[in-house]
């Protein structure tokens, strides 16, 4: 989850926010998270386990079973959280969030089946965007290169 506020805790609690909203965001655990990319893998869909911090379901879906998973992938929906707790309006204007090129490239490759999920934590306000959508909106682009040690 990327948030250029203060880490991992903003995120975290965003997560928390999207699920306990009870229309179908879920946080998914680290197994599930496995299992929601090798079936992606098997239908020749190229997901990185980095780029998608829930999944909303629609249904029922089984996250514990890769068999229930591949079943039933057309019913979930890959979301990035981008997260703030600073007091903005429902739209987010004037807030600048960072998408990485991994997750730019899942959107791409999952197309419909991908969101990017903007989530203020103080007012609980989310919007839940296509990547195309999401370009739409921006008023400017600043691609960068981050570099981890």
């Amino acid at each position: 989850m990327t948030n250029l506020d203060s880490g991992s805790k903003t995120a975290s609690k965003a997560a928390k926010l999207l699920a306990s909203k009870g229309v179908g965001y879920v946080v998914p655990t680290a197994k599930q998270k496995k299992s929601l990319v090798v079936a992606c893998a098997k239908q020749g869909k190229i997901v990185y386990g980095k780029a998608f911090d829930v999944v909303r379901v629609t249904g029922k879906v089984n996250l514990d079973s890769l068999e229930d998973i591949e079943a039933r992938l057309a019913q979930i929906l890959f979301c990035e959280i981008k997260s703030t707790k600073k007091k903005l309006d429902g739209e987010f204007k004037g807030y600048f969030f960072g998408i990485s090129a991994a997750e730019v490239l899942v959107a791409q490759n999952l197309k419909e089946q991908f969101r990017f999920i903007f989530v203020n934590t103080i007012t609980g306000a989310h919007l839940e965007l296509k990547l195309n959508e999401v370009f739409a909106r921006a008023r400017g682009i600043y691609p960068t290169w981050s570099i981890s040690f």
